[in-house]
Order: C-alpha cells, then structure tokens, then sequence
C-alpha cells in the first residue's frame, strides 16, 4: 500500500528517529503523514531494510524528507538534526514503533492550543491488547520513589500516599479529560515550537532513555504545562527498535538515570546520599545483566524462546 502523497495544512512536524525498525517505520509513518504537514526521518544509521521498504512505497510524496546519519548518534542529537530541518510552530516526536489513531494528532493539538502555557502534550500508549502502558503518564522517577518502587513500598501508599507515592500513573483510573502531569512519554510527544525556543533543544548528554523526561523537567522548571491527553490514542509496539541489544540499551539506560538524577537532584541528596543513590543505579544495572545473562544460557539449551 501506497502512502499517501499530501497531507492537510495542520502547523505540525512530525520528527521520527529510526533505528531498524524495519517495516514498522512504514507503518507508522502511514498512520501520521495523514495527520501532519511533513514527516522528517532521521535514520541512526540503520543496517536493516527499514529505509528501503520505506522508500519502496513513498510513491511520490514531497511531505516525507530521510536525513541519514553515518552513525548511531543517539535519540537526543537525532531529534534536534529534526528540529532544526523543519519549519511547524509545533513538533511531533513520535517513535517509529508508535501506531496512532486518525485523530490523535488533532486531539494533542486542541490540548496544546488550549492554554498558552501549555508547553508539551502526549496521548494514551497502548499495549496490542488495548491496555495501557506506563510511560504515557507519571510523576518523576525522583530516587526516593524508585527506591519506593523497586523494593515494593507503594503498597502502603494507601495509609501514606505522599511519602510511597508511586509514579507510575498507569495504574490509576483513566482519566476522562486532559490533565496536567510530571511527565509524558517521549514516544509520542507534540511541543510548541515558541515553548522548546524558551527551553532549549533536547540534553544530548542522553544517549538513549531519560532525555525526555529531562525535557519535560525543564519545560516545568520554565513554567510551562506538560499534559496527558487520554483522547490521542495510539498503540506502542515498545522495544522493536531495540529487541536485538537488551544489554546496550540497559547500560544507557542506567547511565541516563544517572545523569538525569545528578543533573536535577543532587541539591536534595547530597554527598553520601547520592553514592547511596549511585550503589542502587549500577547494582540494578548488575541484577538485570545477570538476568539477561540467564536467559541467553536458557535460550542456548532451548528453555527458553524468543
């Protein structure tokens, strides 16, 4: 199926940075295009088939622009390559492993246009089986609630909720109409282009995972809103982009965590408390390498399948 060759006028850029994604950065662009004005590809240097199959059915669309790294640059300094190719007074960053319904751009723009302090909006991520996923809305993981979280203490959040709060918003109820939250998932996220000038670009310190809620940390900080937008429904296949290097991706991920709590928190753990807080980082980091160690030997002897 062909894409579509010209979208409506809707002020929106929509950025997706690709990393072998294969024939779901098709998809998702064909779920987009329709939604935005253009579409900026800014490819990782992929080794798989994912700009070819691509390419294959652009038909001849002059919305849809491919910028190719000759490296894998990270997420943060690919998204800004985007920003500074593109022209909307609003941007769409949107994984390629992100599905979204015919009316979810629509639904965050009504949102961002609605205030104008509103800064950043997200939508509702979806598992395939309709639930929702956590991300999509949630509080900062400051190190307090992920100590709360990692050793089970929100259980007594009922009786103290202020001091086991957890920050997965997920699993509250839904809520039935646009709230303002901590955080969104950077998957799917539409920003005025007037709030990110005042906030500046994404952290290019992050090269994978955490950079986006250290946007969403600084757009606070300049006082502008970040919303949830239950209504901008999209299904998220999560981890396509990355299914292939679990150990690579989680050391990034750790070494964001990293960065983000010294960056915002070290005031409030000082010293000792932020050693105590980087013990707990890299022995997480060390319990999920050997988990994954684990099952590589399971999947060797066949008790365990992809």
């Amino acid at each position: 199926m062909g894409l579509p060759t010209e979208s409506i006028q809707t002020g929106v850029s929509a950025i997706i940075v690709n990393y072998n994604a294969g024939s779901f950065l098709a998809d998702c662009i064909a779920r987009v295009l329709p939604q935005v004005d253009e579409v900026v590809v800014v490819d990782n240097d992929s080794q798989d088939d994912s700009l070819e199959l691509l390419e294959s059915v652009l038909a001849n669309s002059n919305s849809i622009k491919i910028l190719k790294n000759i490296k894998n640059i990270g997420f943060s300094a690919a998204c800004n390559i985007g920003i500074k190719n593109c022209q909307a007074p609003n941007l769409l960053f949107l994984n390629p492993d992100c599905l979204l319904d015919k009316n979810a751009v629509l639904a965050l723009k009504d949102v961002l246009s609605s205030d104008p302090i509103v800064g950043m909006a997200g939508g509702l991520l979806m598992n395939p089986d309709g639930s929702e996923q956590p991300g999509g809305r949630r509080a900062v993981p400051t190190p307090w609630r992920s100590f709360v979280r990692a050793f089970g203490l929100a259980r007594f959040a009922g009786r103290w909720p202020r001091l086991f709060f957890d920050f997965h918003l997920h699993e509250q109820p839904l809520p039935a109409l646009s709230i303002e939250v901590e955080a969104i998932s950077g998957a799917c996220m539409l920003v005025k282009r007037e709030a990110m000038e005042n906030v500046g670009l994404w952290d290019e310190g992050y090269f994978l995972h955490c950079e986006d809620l250290d946007w969403c940390m600084r757009f606070r900080q300049k006082e502008w809103r970040v919303m949830f937008v239950p209504d901008a429904k999209m299904f998220h296949l999560h981890g396509i982009c990355s299914r292939n290097r679990k150990l690579f991706v989680e050391w990034h991920k750790h070494k964001g965590m990293m960065r983000f709590y010294r960056k915002f928190f070290r005031h409030q753990y000082p010293g000792v408390l932020m050693w105590l807080v980087a013990a707990g980082v890299w022995l997480r980091f060390g319990i999920v390498c050997s988990t994954c160690a684990g099952q590589s030997i399971l999947k060797g002897l066949g008790f365990v399948r992809d």
